[in-house]
């Protein structure tokens, strides 16, 4: 059944945000799998456990700079009564010594060298000094003291990373240490940019105000949110206004998840949300949320697609509560936006409307909240200024000041 056209007529009723949240938690999600080398792996997600198959380290080694020893024969040895070793050579990293150290003796030896066969203990260069071909011994040191041990790091055979990590730098760092030079992860999931509007021209162009136009500030925001969350961008598309251009980008669009800025709402260029109902499926249109109301969701075949405002910031607030969530999930990650949480008291008080929820752009000040004067779905500018956004949910009228709310910051 096609759905109401509300084109010049505004919305009858507005869909649950929690309502439009869990069809999208609900959207299948496809478990791709790539190899990628370990230097582009940051920040993706591991689709296998990696277990080592070796040890690490893979030999005995020093874990100080000082002289390799037979601990027991440092036993007795004191500052007024040392110990007195010979020293027969020397072992540094990659170049180990080639002998056994014998009772009596002693190697010089640096931090991360291989322990020469014989020693069991390394003294620290503090605990001793060489004299006259002599390692003198001040302080004694127990056997297995100062040493890595084989596999002190990494056992062979041990899961080092599992499946479904988010890869940090020291997980790249550690994957290294076991021989990885690629990793199975998830596959990002592309994400096709169709960008609405006639009065719209390219970042990095001078708007001309006589012929009303501004510039598209949402496809490098969008662009930049998509590969946040684990996505990749496989077109940024400008699609003119009109009925025919936007079926035609809507039917060439070539990415997993289709995110389309502006075209949602109800004027009469607004084609976006009727095509897709007559395309796919129309989900929902129309969400009791400020700003971002006119946000609109379906199906193109399996595809998921997200109709977003062309205002900035709704777009913004539409693509971190619905579409983002499409994203990181297929990526692998926790749907939630990825923003650090504070719960922080209100500095002045915060008035919203029951039955809608209201994103509020915030500062932090002394360790209070303050909601910005510049409310307007239009001006970005007040998301730079904020320091993150409270929700306001739909069944409170807001907060008074004091009272203590959860920010998520930018």
């Amino acid at each position: 059944m096609t759905p109401r056209d509300v084109r010049m007529r505004g919305f009858s009723e507005r869909a649950d945000v929690a309502d439009a949240q869990a069809w999208v938690d609900g959207l299948p999600r496809p478990r791709q799998v790539v190899r990628v080398a370990l230097a582009s792996a940051r920040g993706r997600v591991l689709a296998e456990d990696l277990v080592s198959p070796v040890n690490v380290p893979p030999f005995a080694r020093a874990a100080m700079d000082g002289w390799a020893v037979r601990g027991a024969d440092t036993f007795g040895a004191g500052e007024s009564d040392p110990v007195s070793l010979a020293l027969v050579g020397a072992a540094l990293p990659g170049h180990p010594f080639p002998g056994a150290v014998g009772a009596g003796q002693a190697v010089r030896i640096m931090t991360g060298a291989p322990l020469p066969q014989g020693a069991d203990a390394v003294l620290p260069a503090e605990q001793g000094e060489e004299r006259a071909g002599h390692v003198l011994v001040r302080e004694p040191v127990a056997p297995r003291r100062h040493v890595g041990e084989v596999g002190e790091d990494v056992r062979a055979g041990t899961i080092v990373l599992p499946a479904g990590r988010l890869l940090r730098p020291q997980d790249l760092g550690l994957a290294a240490s076991v021989g990885a030079a690629e990793l199975s992860l998830r596959a990002a999931p592309s994400v096709s940019l169709l960008i609405t509007g006639d009065e719209l021209v390219a970042a990095g162009t001078r708007p001309d105000a006589a012929r009303a136009q501004i510039v598209d500030s949402n496809s490098p925001m969008l662009a930049a949110l998509v590969e946040r969350d684990g996505g990749r961008v496989a077109e940024t598309r400008r699609v003119a206004d009109g009925e025919a251009s936007m079926r035609a980008a809507l039917v060439g669009a070539r990415g997993d998840i289709v995110l389309v800025s502006g075209g949602s709402s109800v004027g009469l260029e607004d084609h976006a949300p009727q095509l897709l109902a007559t395309l796919g499926t129309l989900v929902f249109h129309g969400l009791a949320l400020r700003p971002a109301s006119p946000t609109g969701m379906g199906l193109l075949g399996e595809r998921p697609v997200f109709l977003l405002p062309g205002n900035p910031v709704s777009c913004l607030c539409a693509y971190d509560l619905f579409a983002g969530r499409a994203v990181r999930a297929r990526a692998g990650l926790p749907p939630e936006p990825p923003y650090l949480v504070r719960t922080l008291p209100l500095a002045r008080k915060i008035v919203s409307v029951l039955g809608r929820v209201d994103y509020v752009r915030v500062r932090i000040v002394d360790a209070h909240v303050e909601p910005l004067m510049s409310r307007g779905a239009s001006i970005l500018s007040s998301t730079t200024e904020a320091d993150g956004y409270v929700l306001v949910p739909k069944d409170l009228e807001g907060w008074p000041e004091g009272a203590l709310v959860d920010v998520f910051l930018y």
